[in-house]
């Protein structure tokens, strides 16, 4: 009997997108090797038998790698995340595995180093610069045309990126990020990227964002996201993904085009890639190129269709071939890639689909969550998925980096199903009581 495959997994502590392609794999019939930054001192406290790596020790957490390897190799390797990204593309390179450059793997993390490689290329970007994280705000701002944008190099989902129109704005935002940046659990991250900021020129015009795959240099789209609700700041709080965009072919094409050039000018070649982009009248903007998949429950809007071949069984022996189709997740496409098997007979499903990312209105204590029943009574809501714990503490952005939940909704066409979740969005009621402050005596 054959061996079961083995796929490296490598990913932040263990989380609800996990456990998708945790899913995933076992429909597939093949075994996932988790590696996270989980606590190394503990034994398996998250009963995944994950091995525990160090972003910021690189070596030591490849020799971990190598070690957990022993002699049944893995099969292909995959990340949820930019810096489990680099260090999948560093073992990768060490196992003899197909994967991202390091280089490139470091760049597509680093929102400094991809804007340089972008504008390098000749491709659309906004001015930008860098200075020291411990600068000051009017030092910062010498160099600043306004309306620009301030932003951390390595935080995702638009945290701490706050759009300044003055330099009283310019100072408040540059500040806000500075104490963002000096809490104890970015500190505890140890990433060099936190030790500068970007400021650049804003950007106005439509926002979209892409999924992709890459397979040894070829590049793929697999759907683009329109996102409806205007990102213009002061914070740029995502809501609503949809799919397929509401865009002419023209300009779709387009997006695929210049993100496919922002992919190849950051040397990125193999696996997964998440884009973000906008869209005005002087061209496409590519915002960010990550090596990875989008992230968080989103990839559930994402069903993709293919025709296998298969035998039907009659009573004696195996009968004529016949064809089915088979509907599978993104966390499955991206695994059945890893495998090294061809993913091209997938195409997203004809359905219209959206998510809403359930926004965190104010600062406080989640007490309780009504509605949830007539929420999913709506047309064409597939799910509503409450990820936020009763008695959390939530913090909105640009601070927080967490939503209350995922809403999903498939419908005929992108409008209804916006407007599926904007629906089942308003019948929820978020009781978030006020934080107390305690002073010390």
């Amino acid at each position: 009997m054959a061996a079961r495959k083995r796929i490296l997994l490598i990913s932040a502590t263990t989380g609800y997108q996990l456990r998708a392609f945790n899913e995933a794999a076992a429909r597939l019939g093949v075994d996932l090797t988790f590696a996270t930054d989980r606590c190394h001192m503990l034994d398996d406290p998250w009963r995944d038998a994950a091995v525990a790596v160090r972003f910021y020790d690189e070596s030591a957490s490849i020799e971990a790698l190598v070690e957990s390897a022993g002699h049944d190799r893995f099969a292909g390797i995959l990340a949820v995340g930019d810096r489990p990204a680099v260090l999948a593309a560093l073992a990768a390179e060490r196992l003899g595995l197909p994967g991202n450059p390091p280089a490139a793997a470091r760049a597509s993390a680093n929102k400094a180093a991809s804007r340089e490689a972008i504008a390098s290329a000749g491709l659309p970007a906004p001015w930008c610069y860098t200075v020291p994280a411990d600068s000051t705000p009017t030092a910062a701002a010498r160099s600043a045309r306004f309306p620009c944008v301030v932003k951390p190099l390595a935080m995702a989902g638009s945290r701490g990126v706050v759009r300044a129109d003055d330099e009283r704005q310019f100072a408040d935002a540059f500040t806000s990020l500075q104490r963002l940046l000096a809490r104890p659990q970015v500190r505890a991250e140890r990433n060099p990227a936190h030790e500068a900021i970007l400021i650049e020129g804003y950007i106005p015009g439509r926002e979209f964002a892409l999924e992709g795959i890459l397979d040894r240099g070829v590049f793929r789209a697999l759907t683009v996201f329109d996102k409806p609700d205007p990102l213009e700041g002061p914070y740029f709080e995502e809501t609503i993904y949809v799919t397929p965009p509401r865009l002419p072919d023209r300009e779709h094409d387009s997006i695929v085009h210049t993100i496919s050039a922002a992919a190849r000018a950051i040397g990125l070649t193999h696996g997964p890639l998440h884009a973000e982009c906008r869209v005005n009248e002087r061209g496409v903007y590519v915002l960010e190129v990550a090596a990875r998949p989008i992230g968080g429950l989103c990839a559930k809007t994402l069903r993709f269709v293919g025709a296998r071949e298969e035998r039907l069984r009659p009573e004696r022996g195996w009968g004529p071939a016949s064809t089915k189709n088979d509907v599978i997740g993104l966390e499955e496409l991206l695994l059945r890639h890893a495998l090294g098997e061809s993913v091209d007979g997938y195409r997203r499903e004809e359905a219209a689909a959206a998510v809403m990312m359930i926004p965190i209105p104010r600062r406080g204590i989640l007490k309780s969550v009504d509605g949830l029943d007539e929420a999913a009574q709506v047309e064409g809501i597939d799910e509503v998925t409450i990820t936020a714990k009763i008695d959390q503490t939530l913090l909105p952005l640009p601070e927080g980096a967490s939503y209350l939940g995922f809403i999903f909704a498939r419908r005929a066409s992108s409008d209804e199903a916006i407007a599926a979740v904007r629906d089942a969005h308003a019948r929820l009621s978020f009781n978030i009581e006020k934080q107390i402050a305690v002073v010390p005596l």
